[in-house]
């Protein structure tokens, strides 16, 4: 592994280790690019990992202080909840579930092909499917995700067998394990799938793609790459002509360098990587850096879903499985019969901790008394069934600097308010009832749901620093450069401009694959 000096200006500093920092990290190193990656977490192999629900919380979460307001039930209940996103080299591609699926056409057309959504702010992608498909086949051969190049599918557990019988049994079609980035075979150094059902925790056997033991180590073998964990980004200068010159970061122990660089790239996440560019803030760029159109920490979009709770007869066990192979996909694209925008899947997952989730998730999931213990007694016969859905850009959906809470380096908190829009919350009751439906028709003896009013939980942080042609309305343009800085550029989720229907890190790959064969064009030209 390389060690460049703090004063070497010829290195490209990527902040943040995940789908999109890891991910341009080894292409770059591999077009003769030198690197260093910035991960604010420790280094956690796979053999650390630990199978148990809050200690892997506590070892992987990012746990820094945070303040929330809006009406979602976050702000209302948990207001300084941690964000479920890793603060771990390897970011959040430790913690995912795996589920790989491309965004369709009409999703990066979404203005075009739906119009206008009474108060949202609804863009096209400046980039389009045709564009961006020679990259998802790469992210696909590269992550091995199962049903694309001859990869077979993972097989279904207990609960996939439960949600196909019941939904085949309605009249459903598009039921199977879905596109999972898990070996279902020896693949790439790696085996295949051990079924031990904790994904989320980490995957111990590495069958389940991550930057940390995938993307990291190969660009560390070309020799190209300074890794430096524990190494939290304050913030980025730049000179007299706007340009960035470096980052300055707290490292281990607390103390502030500096690592000056030829081209800064943020990845950081849609909450991290906007608070890093308010905080960049100077005379030169007083309401922040990049920011030039307001834009930075706008449009922060999840992916609304609320889900249905049931019991069986018999033990489904459905724990002894990867978390999310069970993928419906009936109701994906909007349809304006139904009277509101939007659409997505279903799927069948593994029934967390019943205590803790049916306090977090509220509606009729009971949380004390008989029908409590009852339902823990059930557990090995429990499962649940989920929706997956938009969440459309609101310009007061945002990220923003806290006044007055602190985190351990100084740097103020971020402040998190959402509220969700109507048209959300209609698809999320939507696919709820299709839920309820589903585990009914497969024969389940109890079923709760969740709560759907206002219970955004945030498994996907999406927009804040969106991608556009105008300056005036974005951050960051098609190639991710950032309109105000040449030489800053973003690649992470911050740069969507929708939401997408599901899971969107194979996309985030996808991109930050194009970024990295534009950035290296650049370079090449010396245009950085």
């Amino acid at each position: 592994m390389a060690n460049y000096d703090l004063k070497d200006d010829s290195v490209v500093v990527v902040i943040g280790s995940g789908a999109g920092g890891g991910t341009l990290s080894h292409e770059l190193c591999q077009k003769g690019i030198n690197v260093v990656l910035l991960e604010a977490g420790k280094r956690t192999e796979n053999q650390d990992f630990v199978n148990d629900e809050w200690a892997s919380f506590l070892q992987l979460a990012w746990l820094d202080p945070r303040t929330t307001s809006g009406s979602w039930r976050v702000a209302k209940d948990f207001s300084g909840l941690p964000a479920w996103i890793c603060k771990t080299v390897g970011g959040t591609t430790v913690h995912w579930a795996g589920a790989s699926l491309r965004l369709r056409e009409h999703e990066f057309k979404a203005k075009t092909t739906y119009g206008a959504v009474k108060g949202a702010n609804l863009l096209d992608w400046p980039v389009t499917l045709d564009e961006l498909e020679p990259y998802y086949a790469r992210a696909e051969f590269k992550m091995g995700v199962t049903r694309t190049n001859d990869i077979p599918g993972l097989p279904g557990n207990n609960n996939f067998k439960i949600m196909e019988y019941g939904a085949k049994k309605i009249g459903y079609q598009t039921v199977h394990t879905g596109r999972m980035a898990i070996n279902s075979k020896d693949r790439d150094g790696r085996g295949a799938c051990q079924q031990i059902g904790f994904c989320f925790q980490g995957c111990k056997s590495g069958a389940k793609w991550s930057t940390l033991y995938t993307e990291i180590p190969k660009a560390e073998a070309t020799g190209r790459l300074d890794l430096r964990p524990q190494s939290h980004a304050v913030k980025i200068s730049h000179d007299d002509t706007g340009k960035a010159t470096g980052v300055v970061y707290a490292d281990k122990d607390g103390k502030l360098q500096e690592q000056r660089a030829r081209l800064v790239c943020v990845a950081c996440n849609s909450i991290e990587s906007p608070r890093l560019l308010l905080n960049s803030a100077s005379t030169k760029y007083p309401d922040g850096l990049a920011n030039s159109s307001g834009m930075v920490g706008k449009h922060l979009m999840f992916n609304q879903g609320a889900g249905v709770h049931a019991v069986f007869e018999h033990e489904i066990n459905d724990y002894k499985s990867v978390q999310v192979t069970r993928i419906l996909h009936d109701f994906y694209d909007a349809d304006p019969k139904r009277g509101f925008y939007g659409g997505g899947g279903i799927d069948a997952r593994i029934n967390p901790q019943p205590g803790l989730w049916a306090m977090a998730a509220g509606g009729d999931l009971p949380t004390w008394g008989p029908e409590f213990k009852s339902r823990l007694e059930a557990f090995p016969r429990s499962t649940m069934s989920t929706g997956h859905c938009t969440s459309l850009p609101l310009e007061t959906n945002s990220v923003s600097l806290d006044p007055s809470v602190k985190d351990a380096w100084g740097i103020p908190a971020i402040r998190v308010t959402y509220k969700d829009h109507p048209d959300d919350l209609a698809t999320a009751k939507f696919l709820q009832d299709r839920s309820y439906e589903i585990m009914e028709a497969a024969g389940a003896q109890k079923l709760w749901r969740e709560r759907v009013e206002e219970n955004s939980g945030g498994a996907h942080l999406l927009g804040t620093c969106r991608m556009g042609d105008d300056p005036k309305t974005s951050v960051v343009d098609k190639y991710h450069r950032t309109h105000d800085v040449p030489n800053l550029f973003l690649c992470d989720g911050s740069s969507f401009v929708t939401s997408g229907r599901g899971q969107p890190t194979m996309t985030i790959q996808a991109l930050a694959f194009r970024a990295g064969d534009y950035i290296g064009q650049f370079a090449k030209r010396n245009e950085i």
